[in-house]
């Protein structure tokens, strides 16, 4: 709580649960998501700003992740976020069904990706699973970027880029897109920058 509050108060929009942060038993997420949303709260009132905090509700259950969904709402919360690859995708769109039916923002991350998506012979790229929680839903994904630890070739980064938030993407080889997709009227999702970035990467982040 107090972490959280420092950073609010000292200026940022958001902060956010880490991907392993749950319900472990030195950190009970009960505990956890009442000491946010005071430091939440009181930053908000202190600089006249809206924060939020992304509060993780990944859980072993779809029941205990709605309970949790449910209790951050409660607490007045703008956004919880989920691990959806650790959690499946039948959860992940539980989630999202109850999030947009109950105005919270959903956040995407991508927890265990790299057992799947890094392994060139028999692994699954990055590009598919964006696409498919894309079917699944969410408001924003950890999408890594083409600088830091978590960095990918530029083109095939736009391309998954794109295929997440436009509702028509040309065919691009070069781009790892390799037939014309038309996403009709399903949502977009907001690509996230994510993976070690910091201060000393936003000129080659922002060309």
């Amino acid at each position: 709580g107090r972490a959280v509050y420092e950073c609010l108060r000292g200026g940022l929009d958001f902060t956010k649960d880490d991907e392993n942060v749950n319900s472990q038993p030195f950190m009970r997420w009960r505990d956890r998501f009442l000491f946010v949303a005071e430091a939440l709260f009181k930053s908000q009132a202190e600089t006249g700003e809206i924060k939020g905090h992304y509060l993780n509700a990944t859980a072993g259950t779809c029941e205990e992740m709605l309970k949790r969904a449910q209790c951050a709402r409660e607490l007045g919360a703008p956004i919880i976020m989920h691990d959806y690859l650790t959690g499946g995708f039948t959860a992940n769109t539980t989630l999202a069904h109850y999030s947009r039916d109950n105005g919270l923002l959903l956040h995407i991350h991508r927890a265990m990706h790299a057992v799947i998506d890094r392994q060139k012979n028999h692994g699954m790229h990055f590009r598919v699973l964006a696409k498919a929680l894309r079917l699944s839903g969410g408001d924003h994904i950890h999408a890594g970027t083409v600088v830091g630890k978590l960095e990918g070739e530029r083109e095939v980064t736009l391309g998954f880029v794109d295929l997440l938030r436009d509702d028509y993407i040309e065919k691009d080889r070069s781009r790892g897109v390799y037939f014309t997709q038309d996403w009709v009227s399903l949502p977009g999702v907001i690509p996230v920058a994510s993976g070690g970035i910091h201060v000393w990467h936003m000129p080659a982040l922002t060309d």
